[in-house]
């Protein structure tokens, strides 16, 4: 199924504007492929409403007689922007290789919506050529089908489905504040327990508590980490650097990744990047915070998106303007679960 072009992309957006960086596909196994729902991709809030309330058919007439209003970018948006760019400086620097960013449109919408989505996508001159629409039925069946590296979506279900599947996989939360996002770079912020790494240290630290969490910790600073969901993107990620740096383009790289974690640096933090350093992953900066609010920091990086396991997390990053993902992996939801 992926390797078939002719997924939906049509070859002019609005105004008759030619879509920019139209290229051969890459086949599945050499791409990156990261499935965004149309509710990620796209701002489907009322949409969503008119469907809730009056029902599937009501809401395909709305989308139908609404189909050259152009959608407004939802949460995941300026994250695809920052990855279609990545794709551009590749294809400078690497024109025939095609280990690269592959988005694909993964939605349970119905066929009948798909001319606004492809008209917005054209819109804003986005390279999607690949759609899933399951027309009502879970799409999550196709994403190992489709070889999808992320996949992010606005229901919390679909992405408990997904991870239950084994796919790295986060609900995408709005911005409560705009954001000006860099043009230049895309940055990626991430958590370390349940994230990068599996949930055993926060089982400790849930079940025994901090003290008994340092020991642990310490004890175990030589061992490392079990890899949790998102290690595979940070990987994927960390792939493409070495691309740049490859052609002396270190500190030119539109690529730049970020640890934002509660741990204590001097406490827990070793054991933290001797597991990164045995995976033979590189994060560009770690910032151990020992419990403060990540929000501020988040601020400053500015990311495109900040994956956690904590709605806590969330939601504090949410206020101040950084368009969060959660991840529901590990402890911390059955914690959040039972509060």
């Amino acid at each position: 199924m992926r390797g078939d072009p002719a997924g939906v992309c049509a070859a002019t957006g609005a105004a008759g504007r030619r879509c920019p960086a139209l290229s051969p596909q890459p086949k599945p196994q050499n791409a990156i492929t990261v499935a965004v729902s149309s509710r990620a991709l796209f701002n489907l809030v009322e949409e969503q409403r008119i469907y809730e309330e009056q029902g599937l058919e009501k809401y395909v007439e709305y989308q139908q007689n609404n189909e050259n209003v152009i959608l407004k970018p939802g949460p995941a948006f300026y994250f695809v922007k920052a990855l279609e760019r990545v794709n551009a400086r590749l294809l400078e620097l690497y024109p025939d290789d095609e280990e690269r960013f592959d988005i694909v449109l993964m939605t349970n919408n119905h066929a009948q919506v798909g001319v606004r989505l492809i008209n917005s996508i054209n819109h804003y001159g986005l390279t999607i050529e690949r759609f899933c629409m399951t027309g009502g039925e879970s799409p999550i069946g196709y994403l190992t089908a489709y070889l999808t590296n992320l996949y992010l979506s606005a229901d919390c279900d679909k992405v408990q489905e997904a991870i239950e599947a084994g796919i790295a996989s986060a609900t995408m939360f709005t911005a409560n504040k705009d954001v000006v996002y860099s043009d230049t770079q895309l940055r990626v912020a991430f958590d370390g327990d349940a994230v990068i790494f599996s949930d055993e240290s926060e089982q400790i630290f849930k079940q025994q508590g901090l003290d008994r969490f340092f020991e642990h910790e310490q004890l175990n600073e030589n061992k490392p980490l079990a890899q949790g969901p998102l290690k595979g993107f940070l990987e994927d990620l960390g792939k493409l650097q070495k691309k740049f740096y490859a052609k002396n383009e270190r500190l030119n790289c539109p690529i730049r990744t970020y640890l934002v974690t509660a741990r204590s640096a001097a406490s827990s933090g070793a054991r933290v990047l001797k597991t990164l350093r045995s995976w033979g992953l590189e994060i560009d900066e770690a910032l151990f915070l020992a419990g403060a609010p990540k929000g501020p920091v988040l601020v400053k990086i500015r990311p495109h998106i900040f994956f956690d396991d904590q709605m806590f997390h969330i939601e504090g990053a949410q206020k101040l303007g950084t368009i969060a993902a959660h991840v529901p992996y590990g402890i911390a939801q059955k914690h959040q679960k039972s509060t």
